[in-house]
């Protein structure tokens, strides 16, 4: 497949661009600067700016574009941020994808979003029918996948990816957890009552690769692991496999001094089924936690 690809330079995307590639697809990244090579092309999503000729002739467009929620302590400006850069990278791709003959149109875009969707649900389980949730990233992810709405109404398959917590140890929710975890310094947040939604890096590639595949599946995907834990059963799995202790329970008030607002979302409870993934028969790799903490720990 002819694959254009946003977002290759973060975490998941470069995991995404370097297996498609692998796996013999045609990969052309967007890139902010100026283009360095015949598969990159520049574009500008905050001034709403892609050359049409880029998107032409894609079989799909793949945007996982948006800056980390993790990444920095949140302020007003930072918040800003993490919604605009979501927003304004779906918005410019999907308004291209809609400008364009018919013909040159990608069969689909598969575009990237978050369980945040679902806001905080405590000990209810929820599938992809469930309404947005309140909170700051139940907002974002709301605005977000509206964004796409030019290219569904231009007739294009949009897959809307509500990623949980990939699990590897160069990236994501396991990094920084790794250096604390092995000094023995760790535990879990808060009450550690929380549901994590994990999902490991393998099967998240490998989620992406089937929907990208079966034609038949448009809407919101949940691409997270069939059994969700709690922050508390994390913490111990991951201190068994690491040989490790984990007695020193992170209080909430410390979190909030530590991480500002972004706290808030940390001790959010989201028990999440992959209900799309697990109707069309996806074949997961690693069903339970301990298989994916060791994959991701021993890659």
């Amino acid at each position: 497949m002819r694959i254009l690809l946003a977002g290759a330079s973060g975490f998941l995307g470069t995991q995404l661009g370097d297996r498609l590639a692998a796996d013999g697809h045609e990969v052309t990244r967007l890139v902010r600067r100026p283009a360095r090579d015949p598969r990159e092309r520049q574009w500008d999503p905050a001034a709403g700016h892609l050359d049409p000729a880029a998107v032409a002739g894609a079989d799909a467009v793949v945007n996982l574009a948006g800056a980390g929620v993790g990444d920095k302590r949140w302020n007003d400006d930072y918040r800003r941020l993490i919604r605009t850069s979501r927003v304004d990278s779906s918005s410019t791709l999907a308004t291209t994808i809609a400008g364009l003959p018919t013909a040159d149109r990608p069969r689909a875009l598969l575009n990237s979003s978050a369980v945040g969707w679902y806001g905080n649900t405590g000990d209810r389980v929820v599938e992809e029918d469930a309404p947005a949730g309140e909170g700051f990233l139940a907002d974002v992810c709301r605005v977000w996948e509206a964004a796409t709405r030019p290219a569904e109404d231009a007739g294009v398959r949009v897959v809307r990816l509500r990623t949980g917590l990939p699990l590897h140890r160069d990236g994501g929710l396991l990094k920084p957890q790794l250096l604390p975890f092995k000094m023995g310094i760790a535990g879990r947040l808060g009450s550690g009552r929380q549901w994590l939604p994990w999902i490991s890096m393998a099967d998240w590639l490998d989620a992406v690769l089937f929907l990208l595949a079966h034609d038949e599946i448009a809407g919101p995907v949940n691409v997270v692991g069939p059994h969700p834990v709690t922050n508390a059963e994390f913490t111990r799995e991951l201190a068994r496999q690491l040989h490790r202790p984990a007695i020193i329970p992170i209080p909430a008030l410390a979190l909030k001094v530590a991480l500002g607002g972004f706290a808030h979302e940390a001790l959010t409870s989201t028990r999440v089924h992959p209900a799309v993934l697990t109707k069309a028969n996806y074949p997961y790799h690693h069903r339970s936690l301990p298989q994916a903490l060791h994959a991701a720990l021993t890659a």
